[in-house]
């Protein structure tokens, strides 16, 4: 699923195109409707989230994963992603003093409050914040005396700046329990488990630390109204009753897991009766056998459930809506992502058709497809080839600066690529059957030229029209533009730079653009590219189809056109469209 580095760098000089996106989704966000900020504590009421007015609360969010929480395939690792395992090959590169400083400024510098204002400016009215309990509190086998529990400040230092950001912003945070003590699952990387350690479920020593350490939470935050609830345990992954169902998707018991869940939920509630205790199922946050039978034990419950790589509609949820209206419970869509645009947009209207609020994740990585993409200095690609055994071991020296250089610069808002697309799928494209420009297109007098990468923002059938659009696989790809480059539609895009295309269009396939035209006229319109042929539809009327470097007759009105370019023959890669004035006839006095 990854970029590789290269491909990375290659698109430092399209940021300007994404400024330019994000101006135009400005101004149709302006046009879409929002949830309401944060006013007051929500509740459960039935099956919806409401606030303190009684109002339909429809959380839009963001998981801010990578942060508090590192998972390897956000920073280009493809072998052992627990955050344990990437710190000892930090420790090895640069020594222990440097790996702690390098952990200080992720954390400084990975989510700040720019990024929070960013995010609700855009239009998210929410975020998650998945957070690794060793920032809490210690682990059992370093606690001082066994039982006892000794409580960090860092962890709730950050996650008060966090809530006040967020707070600023009139949003709401979700706090998340995503690395538990001893980890939750097989699934290692999510909770940074350590498989030579007793887990979650091995160890009631881990277990008892969980239970506290939400006491503790909700203590601190009880009389915050910013804290919309307490996602209790992230993605529970475990065979509790078969070993060799080491994810927990054929249980149908699951009882150590509702035992754990009430267990905490009583803890919060004999310090908090207010927040919402948001609950996950086994497989994944997904499977609820056995959880509920024996019936609910608050009054304040939501169903959280998770959904990757399925379809959209209203039958891929069906499971999770029918205990909705079994247990009268609101249902939120605690983590989504990871897929195309047009997946995104297809699957929030969905669940906003169903009244479901969603957390779309993460916010940023290294890969693309989130709405903020971490841009890596040239050293950090060196670290990453010699982990990935693919280049030599740099010095520390090279690797110190790389590191720091991905902890104190890379990761800030400032040096990160922001990706309008992205955004525009979660926030309007669910809402709007427009297509809105990408980046302006002006021709003027003397015409002018369009990149083909930059057709217009929206979904798939209303902005361009792929034949492979999402991932429905039930697989982890990205198999609708494996290039990875540049946007997150599904057309695809390869080469590079200035160079960087819409490759191999089939025919049936279609790009839309808004062109701007400074004054009515004809001009001279060809596109560049090869392998096939292209038909264009000007403002409706179709041109004959022409092949690459064939200019013919095209006629534009003043202010907005709309052209739409459609593979014919072939496999045609177009790179630009360019609109040339017509020569001006010559006079026989002149001849």
């Amino acid at each position: 699923m990854g970029d590789t580095l290269g491909s990375i760098a290659g698109r430092r000089g399209r940021r300007t195109l994404a400024a330019a996106g994000l101006a135009a989704l400005a101004a149709a966000l302006a046009l879409a409707p929002r949830a309401g900020h944060a006013e007051g504590f929500l509740r459960a009421d039935g099956q919806r989230i409401v606030d303190e007015q009684g109002r339909t609360v429809i959380l839009r969010g963001v998981g801010l994963g990578g942060w508090m929480l590192q998972e390897g395939y956000m920073l280009g690792l493809t072998g052992p992603g627990m955050q344990h395992a990437i710190r000892a090959r930090i420790a090895d590169l640069i020594g222990e003093d440097d790996t702690r400083a390098f952990y200080r400024a992720w954390l400084d510098n990975y989510v700040a409050k720019d990024d929070i204002d960013a995010l609700a400016a855009w239009g998210f009215n929410s975020v998650r914040l998945p957070m690794h309990y060793a920032l809490y509190t210690l682990p059992v086998a370093q606690e001082p005396v066994r039982g006892e529990h000794t409580w960090l400040e860092d962890g709730f230092r950050r996650t008060d700046d966090l809530i006040a950001w967020a707070k600023a912003n009139g949003m709401y945070v979700i706090l998340d329990l995503h690395a538990a003590p001893g980890g939750q699952g097989n699934d290692l990387n999510i909770s940074d488990r350590d498989p030579s350690q007793p887990s979650l479920w091995d160890d009631a020593a881990n277990r008892e630390k969980t239970v506290a350490l939400w006491r503790k939470l909700a203590q601190r935050y009880r009389d915050e109204p910013a804290v919309a609830g307490y996602d209790i345990i992230n993605e529970p992954n475990w065979g509790f009753a078969d070993a060799g169902d080491k994810n927990g998707c054929k249980e149908t018991g699951n009882a150590p897991l509702r035992e754990l869940l009430v267990r905490t939920t009583a803890a919060i509630r004999e310090v908090d009766r207010r927040h919402i205790v948001f609950i996950e199922g086994n497989c994944w946050g997904n499977n609820y056998r056995g959880v509920l039978d024996a019936g609910l034990w608050d009054d304040n419950l939501v169903l959280s459930f998770h959904k990757y790589w399925n379809g959209t509609g209203r039958d891929s949820i069906h499971e999770h809506l029918a205990l909705r209206e079994r247990w009268n419970l609101p249902l939120w869509l605690g983590e989504t992502g990871e897929n195309s645009n047009d997946w995104f947009a297809r699957t929030v209207e969905t669940l906003e058709g169903e009244g479901i609020g969603w957390a779309n994740w993460p916010v940023k990585k290294l890969r693309y497809n989130n709405p903020l993409q971490v841009i890596a200095n040239p050293g950090y690609a060196r670290v990453l080839a010699y982990w990935e055994g693919k280049g030599p071991r740099p010095t520390r020296e090279q690797a110190r600066a790389a590191l720091m250089g991905l902890a104190e610069r890379d990761v800030r808002l400032e040096h990160n690529a922001r990706r309008p697309d992205v955004v525009d799928a979660w926030l309007r494209a669910p809402r709007d059957d427009r297509s809105l420009p990408f980046k302006p297109h002006r021709i003027g007098r003397d015409g002018g030229e369009l990149a083909a990468v930059d057709f217009d923002l929206g979904r798939n059938g209303v902005a361009y029209f792929s034949r492979h659009a999402a991932n429905e696989s039930g697989k982890p790809n990205t198999d609708w533009n494996p290039s990875q480059r540049y946007r997150n539609d599904g057309v695809a895009l390869a080469g590079d730079g200035a160079t960087l295309r819409v490759a191999a269009l089939r025919p049936g396939e279609w790009l839309k653009y808004s062109v701007q035209a400074d004054a009515a006229g004809t001009y001279q319109l060809s596109w560049r590219g090869g392998a096939g042929a292209i038909r264009v539809r000007l403002n409706g009327v179709a041109l004959a189809p022409a092949a690459a470097d064939r200019p013919q007759p095209a006629t534009l009105q003043r202010g907005r056109n709309t052209l739409v370019v459609e593979a014919v023959s072939g496999a045609p890669d177009v790179s630009a469209l360019r609109f040339a004035p017509v020569p001006a006839p010559t006079s026989a006095k002149q001849r």
